[in-house]
């Protein structure tokens, strides 16, 4: 195994891995530890108290953060007729119908998000052996399976994040870019964080948020202190 680098290292001498830091604290130890060439992604990860492998304790949602994540997504929209052309008006990058299908069948994946409006369902859902694996698969849980769609197109290029919780309870999702400020790294964690808590599901039972971290995608994670992230406890 490789060594950590000098930056990494110096990042690490900054921080006690044991504590558990205010969110304030640990963005900015964070940000002051992200020195790589290129602007890096700021990532949560979140270990939550379910078991995924239960239908009713799977925690899934989507989450418009208000500063955006840094990242430029191309959306891809499955529509027809007046709808096609919402999704254009409202800067899709890619838009069709049974064309579209035929390209992805074909392996033809040139997009980071996929949109639908409901009428294309049967056709999208022969896509789910494709899209499935890659998480792009249109689903009316987290608002891409829509007639809604401008507002659709818009959130996901605005930086709206899909969240689904993995083995062992943990999520995970890119909160924004070392250049933004410390404060809106800030409102982007809280309010992924809200999103998570509000997606609570029935059979979650004591702790839901259990531990969190955020890290620079070269840099070492920093422990939250939970009730630092919602305000009012993280049961």
């Amino acid at each position: 195994m490789s060594k950590p680098g000098k930056r990494f290292r110096n990042a690490l001498s900054t921080i006690d891995r044991e504590k558990l830091y205010p969110l304030e604290e640990a963005v900015k130890l964070v940000k002051d530890g992200a020195k790589a060439k290129f602007d890096e992604t700021i990532e949560v990860a979140m270990n939550l108290g379910v078991d995924p492998r239960h239908s009713d304790q799977m925690v899934r949602g989507v989450c418009a953060l208000p500063h955006g994540s840094g990242r430029k997504l191309r959306v891809a929209v499955f529509a027809k007729g007046a709808k096609a052309e919402e999704a254009k008006k409202a800067g899709a990058d890619v838009v069709g119908a049974e064309d579209l299908v035929e390209q992805v069948q074909k392996g033809v994946i040139d997009f980071d998000r996929c949109i639908a409006t409901p009428d294309m369902m049967p056709l999208v859902g022969r896509l789910g052996k494709v899209l499935g694996p890659r998480g792009l698969m249109p689903n009316p849980k987290v608002g891409t399976v829509t007639s809604d769609i401008a507002p659709a197109v818009r959130a996901a290029k605005g930086g709206a994040v899909e969240f689904r919780v993995e083995k062992a309870g943990l999520i995970h999702a890119g909160v924004g870019k070392a250049s933004f400020t410390e404060q809106a790294l800030v409102e982007n964690i809280r309010a992924f964080a809200d999103a998570v808590m509000k997606s609570k599901p029935s059979g979650s039972k004591g702790t839901f948020l259990k531990r969190v971290a955020v890290t620079s995608t070269m840099g070492p994670g920093v422990k939250i202190e939970p009730a630092s992230l919602v305000g009012g406890g993280a049961g």
